[in-house]
């Protein structure tokens, strides 16, 4: 983790309901005008939000990497879009949560003021985080949170085998497996019954959906360790990337996933933690 630098350019990037990110929009872009920070919006941010020529705004923006910062005002798709796009650049993502959960979120609405100042004048800290890669499908993929390969609606139970470094592990008949991210391992990982993992550990966890076996456990694996994964079905399956749909795994067919480091920048708060945010947002939950 390391401190943040000061902004002079940054990318803004919205979910799909200008209405509700409209109050927050309006203070961030007068907040960078009295800054002399340059808001920088894609075309599709320009119409989303009728966006007008100001002393602040660069619009109908080409989205480039030689910026300071990424604003992310969305719920996790949005963020995960962001973090995406920045994918191994030195771009931070400062995202101000408008979805359910936001767990990868840097602060609330209710935060904007303070929060939006803060990162405008550079008083952030970096959090990096890993991510995993896939490969054996049309075009290789990486994944900020997850990636899941599961049968297909109405189609049988699915048998996967998987292996680490050519030694193979086992082989299980199930609805699918999901291989996470320390970052990721609190969405579908967790819903399998898998181990959640701070932020900071290197590797990653895997965990099967709705396994038909009394011995299939998620595992934590390395972070120097290659995966393989093997569908011994009959059926294709489905491939999903932070839960998009990225194509699918042909009956016999092998797919490799991997750990890398240092992918994605967050910023966040001075003080922030990932034990306080893990509260925080599942507490919420709870209630």
């Amino acid at each position: 983790m390391s401190a943040g630098r000061a902004v002079r350019q940054a990318t803004v990037f919205t979910h799909g309901r200008p209405e509700e990110t409209a109050g927050a929009l309006g203070h961030l872009i007068e907040a960078a005008a009295g800054a002399g920070v340059t808001l920088r919006f894609d075309e599709a941010e320009t119409r989303k939000h009728s966006l007008k020529p100001g002393p602040s705004l660069r619009l109908d923006a080409d989205v480039l990497d030689e910026v300071d910062l990424c604003f992310a005002l969305g719920g996790d798709g949005t963020i995960l879009r962001a973090l995406r796009h920045y994918f191994r650049t030195a771009v931070p993502v400062f995202a101000i949560n408008f979805g359910q959960i936001g767990f990868l979120s840097t602060i609330e609405p209710e935060q904007i003021a303070d929060g939006v100042r803060k990162a405008l004048a550079g008083e952030f800290e970096l959090l990096r985080l890993p991510a995993i890669l896939l490969e054996g499908l049309e075009e290789p993929q990486h994944a900020v949170n997850d990636v899941a390969i599961h049968r297909k609606v109405g189609e049988r139970v699915a048998q996967l085998s998987y292996s680490f470094d050519g030694e193979e592990l086992g082989s299980v008949r199930c609805d699918g497996i999901v291989v996470a991210t320390p970052a990721g391992s609190t969405g579908y990982n967790l819903a399998n019954g898998g181990p959640v993992m701070a932020w900071g550990v290197e590797g990653f966890v895997v965990s099967f959906i709705a396994p038909h076996s009394l011995t299939a456990r998620a595992l934590v694996v390395a972070p120097g360790d290659e995966m393989t994964i093997h569908n011994s079905s009959e059926e294709s399956l489905e491939v999903s990337v932070d839960g998009r749909p990225t194509g699918s795994m042909n009956p016999r067919a092998s797919v490799k996933v991997s750990f890398a480091d240092d992918c994605h920048l967050i910023a966040q708060l001075p003080g922030s933690s990932f034990y306080r945010r893990l509260r925080e947002k599942f507490g919420r939950l709870a209630r």
